[in-house]
């Protein structure tokens, strides 16, 4: 990890943190030895082969939910069973009640501080066994018992708008009644019975603080991880992407893919941060966000860098060296900075000589550019990164201008939906009188009156579960904001109970009758896994839930009747999921039209702040801002936009209607160019009065065009034009020609923002088009004679420190600009004879095996463990493989030149040159690898 050499220029900028287009490594020192900071190495450690898992659940958080769960229910039904012994209770009473313990503290108790898990779960046996006896008592008197059923449900949705606590005391309030109906408790057993609960909590709170204990910390450190994988994915699919042989339009796929999982690993970090005891302090908080945000915007420009690659003619030297740059920053060890810095700068040094060959066709200058940018982008990221994981573990060293405040909400550990914009639309409404009280009872009255229509219809099916249809009910309402949503859970509640069905009667049949304890494992197991994959998609859940009920079924149907029973509890579901949609359909609605076009102005209106942060930033440079702060929140407003217009049901794109994916493909391209925007305007800028004006002059009219979209879309009526979006491009291509900019990082990241400004400003024209507003361009003021840049100093400068390292390392000379190039290489065309015919057998290729030693100075007895990686003169990577016990052997070379890159799992990759002459047999080529220093090795 290294530390820039000269002090940040703008307030409010940590030492060290450069945008994606301001890497220089010209201000860098050298690489800090063991007794400086350093990763910690939960995140900086080797490569680990369960980390897709983390990929895939930054934090795991859903591992997480999976082990509560499994823990939790453990637990309470082994203490409800000990307790039904110890006071002489009904043992399937005593479990169920402990189990409804476990099962809710698993479920709606997630909190991550030792107090408030504490409180929660200490107080859930309360408010159940105080209704536990009403319950009891209100058996003789079944309309009077469906009756509160009905009113317990409508409570538990609007005690869930005061928080928490509040929620959990609704969902144990509607509970006791089921459980009561369910069981038949007896009146006299109301008193043991809480003590079961109590004990059953209590135990449930120990496991939890034994086995899960919240470590908030730990889970910051689990998601920089789940970054750096998914950053080093990046880094494998610009390989392969580069590769002169592969599919471009798979590989660019593939790209995207990569770009867009990294993008919800941020937003989710970002959510985390602000979490309770996460962060050390605000300004911590406010560092890890803008070192992340800078990370992943190198990260991005290296991915959009690499997809426009794909489609030009790469001069195979320049190829070459960007594949082994990608591949050495993939695998360096996130101690070991100075060899990031090192191939970014061969990179570079590849792309100067490519852009001095004077016989380089436009395209070839063209991918030396952006190679060049690929690899000043490789030294934004090892600076950002280098501070971003040194704070996730020590104090800042410097105290941020502005706290952090939180821009993401986090719903399930993912990035929020359609909920928070619900909710805006509902406390929007204009209303008097006692329609006041309407978002407030909106949802009771929904759960209410569905649960009143409902109960008859299901209890004529089966008085004894009528109860399957208020379920049906309360998973409609909860957690759904519009009709396709709900009806999105009807499909997923309905395959899965079919296929929890067939597994569950299918290990009943395997388990057979009296074996309690396999019984009880699948029970368990069913809910744990339900609970893991519950955050990723209900109907994972809702399979690992029926499989558990079948087993819980099983223990008093006979197996002849299950098929009637589950059928009969799909049908309950199914008829409380369809009568809650339409309930919630027709009664005081929220419609979905509204909720989509406050989706989008949400989104306007995280881009006018992020405007205004920019003017006041440029204006007074004193006062302090949060760019890329403001630039999170327009992800995250994004992320709600897509949550809303999701459709449900994907058609062909000739089939389906192109207007809402064209809209969020404009505002996912608007949201790239606002990240770049921020992270170029954090900058102190001293234009002249007429320029500042015209700069003035810009922003107003870009935020008026915003105001006239914002209007547009929140009337009722899109068709009609009633609104002018007004480019800037025109206004900004003017300033550009007068500002004439001298060399330099600050001039460069001024010319980034009003390029990306103008970009974004296309890309809203475009939005605003599709949404019916008239488009006209600002006319620009034509330049006066006087109006002249001033002459600055220049504030870059240069030095080869990186290369001379990196060519030490692998021992071989820094290289010199040639004074001849050819051509870019062109794919060989094979001659006509070579082509094999019905009656000619085609040439076999010469092979070569490469064979070797990986000698480690550290002497590990078994052999250095390392990866081993071949890339050809055309820039292909020909070979990978794991050396074991030290050896390595690659089998099936042709001749040629390659780069030879060992990148172990403790030491920095070390790239060294291999030539192959022979055709036939074995080649040795020994590899010394370099000490790994402290830092390294964790």
């Amino acid at each position: 990890m290294t530390t820039p050499a000269t002090p940040p220029t703008t307030p409010g900028t940590a030492p060290g943190t450069l945008g994606a287009t301001d890497a220089d490594p010209t201000t860098r020192e050298q690489p800090r030895g063991a007794a400086g900071s350093f990763a910690p190495h939960r995140v900086g450690g080797p490569r680990r082969w369960w980390d897709w898992v983390l990929a895939a659940d930054p934090g795991l958080g859903q591992l997480q939910a999976g082990w509560r769960s499994l823990v939790s229910m453990i637990t309470a039904l082994a203490v409800g069973y000990g307790m039904s012994v110890a006071l002489d209770l009904p043992a399937m009473l005593g479990m169920m009640v402990g189990g409804m313990m476990g099962l809710m503290s698993a479920f709606v108790v997630a909190e991550n501080t030792p107090f408030r898990l504490a409180r929660a779960i200490l107080w859930m046996p309360f408010p159940y066994s105080a209704v536990l006896p009403v319950a009891a008592w209100l058996h003789q008197d079944r309309v009077l018992e469906m009756s509160l059923m009905v009113v317990a449900l409508a409570a538990a949705f609007f005690l869930a708008r005061f928080g928490a606590l509040a929620l959990l005391t609704g969902m144990m309030l509607f509970n006791a009644f089921m459980v009561g109906m369910m069981a038949n408790v007896p009146l006299n057993l109301c008193g043991e019975l809480f003590v079961v609960a109590l004990v059953s909590s209590a135990a449930v709170l120990l496991a939890r603080l034994v086995f899960c204990y919240p470590m908030p910390r730990e889970d910051l450190l689990r998601t920089q991880r789940a970054f750096v994988v998914e950053a080093r994915r990046v880094a494998d699919a610009a390989c392969a992407a580069l590769d002169p042989d592969a599919d471009h339009r798979s590989a660019v796929h593939r790209m995207r893919r990569s770009l867009r999982r990294l993008n919800v690993t941020t937003v989710t970090i970002d959510g985390r941060l602000a979490q309770p005891e996460v962060a050390a302090d605000p300004d911590t908080a406010e560092l890890l966000h803008r070192h992340l945000f800078d990370a992943e915007l190198a990260l991005r420009g290296i991915g959009q860098a690499v997809q426009q690659l794909t489609a030009l003619q790469v001069p195979a030297r320049l190829r070459e060296a960007m594949v082994v740059g990608l591949v050495i920053a993939r695998d360096t060890p996130l101690g070991r900075a100075d060899a990031l810095h090192a191939a970014a700068q061969l990179i570079r040094q590849q792309a100067e000589f490519a852009l001095q060959d004077t016989h380089a066709t436009p395209a070839g200058a063209e991918a030396a550019a952006l190679a060049r940018r690929v690899g000043h982008l490789l030294d934004s990221l090892a600076d950002s990164l280098a501070h971003w994981l040194d704070l996730g573990r020590q104090a800042p060293a410097s105290r941020a201008d502005v706290p952090f405040q939180p821009t993401v909400a986090l719903e399930q550990n993912r990035p929020a939906g359609t909920g928070a914009v619900a909710r805006r639309v509902a406390a929007a409404q204009d209303v008097q009188g006692w329609r006041r009280a309407i978002p407030y009872l909106r949802v009771p009255l929904h759960a209410a009156v569905a649960a009143a229509l409902v109960c008859p219809i299901t209890d004529a099916i089966d008085p004894q579960r009528f109860y399957w249809g208020l379920v049906g009910v309360m998973i409609t309402l909860f957690g759904t904001n519009t009709t396709n949503e709900r009806l999105r859970k009807l499909a997923h509640r309905m395959a899965g109970t079919v296929a929890g069905a067939v597994l569950g009667i299918l290990l009943l049949h395997l388990i057979g009758h009296g074996h309690v304890y396999w019984t009880l494992a699948v029970i368990v197991a069913g809910l744990a896994l339900g609970a893991w994959g519950m955050q990723r998609q209900y109907a994972y859940w809702v399979v690992g839930l029926v499989t558990a009920l079948t087993q819980l079924y099983g223990m008093s149907t006979p197996y002849g009747g299950m098929d009637h029973l589950l059928t009969e509890r799909l049908l309950d579901n199914g008829i409380g999921i369809l009568v809650a949609t339409a309930c919630a359909a027709l009664i005081f609605p929220v419609s979905s039209t509204k909720i989509a076009r406050e989706a989008e102005r949400g989104y306007l209106s995280a881009l006018e702040h992020l405007i205004s942060q920019i003017v006041l930033r440029w204006e007074n440079p004193e006062t302090p801002v949060r760019l890329r702060g403001a630039a999170r929140g327009i992800d995250a407003a994004l992320f709600q936009v897509r949550g809303v217009l999701r459709p449900l049901v994907r058609m062909p794109l000739g089939i389906r209607g192109r207007g809402p994916e064209n809209r969020l493909a404009l505002l996912a391209t608007a949201t790239g160019h606002a990240r770049a925007l921020a992270a170029a305007a954090d900058i102190d800028i001293d234009l002249a009065p007429h320029l500042s004006a015209r700069v003035r002059h810009i922003t107003a009219t870009f935020t008026a065009s915003l105001h006239a979209l914002d209007h547009h879309t929140a009337s009722a009526t899109t068709t009609a034009t009633t609104g002018t979006w007004t480019r800037v491009s025109p206004l900004i291509r003017a300033l550009e020609s007068l500002l004439q900019p001298p060399p330099g990082p600050r001039a460069t990241r001024l010319h980034t923002a009003l390029h990306e400004l103008a970009a974004l400003d296309e890309a809203l024209a475009a939005y605003a088009e599709q949404r019916g507003l008239t488009l006209t361009s600002a006319t620009p003021t034509p330049p006066a004679a006087q109006e002249t840049a001033p002459a600055r100093t220049p504030l870059d400068r240069r030095t080869q420190t990186a290369l001379a390292a990196w060519a030490a390392r692998n021992q071989q000379p820094v290289p010199q600009a040639p004074t001849h190039r050819p051509a870019p290489a062109q794919p060989p065309t094979p001659p006509q004879a070579a082509t094999p015919t019905p009656h000619q057998a085609p040439a076999q290729e010469p092979k070569v095996t490469v064979t070797g030693t990986l000698h480690c100075p550290d002497g590990h007895p078994g052999g250095c463990d390392a990866w081993i990686t071949l890339v050809n003169a055309r820039g292909k990577r020909r070979a990978a493989g794991r050396a074991t016990g030290g050896r390595y052997r690659i089998p099936d070379l042709p001749p040629g030149s390659y780069t030879v890159i060992a990148s172990g799992s403790a030491h920095p990759p070390r790239a060294e040159f291999l030539s192959i002459r022979q055709t036939t047999g074995e080649l040795r080529h020994d590899i010394e690898l370099e000490r790994a220093n402290r830092a390294e090795r964790g």
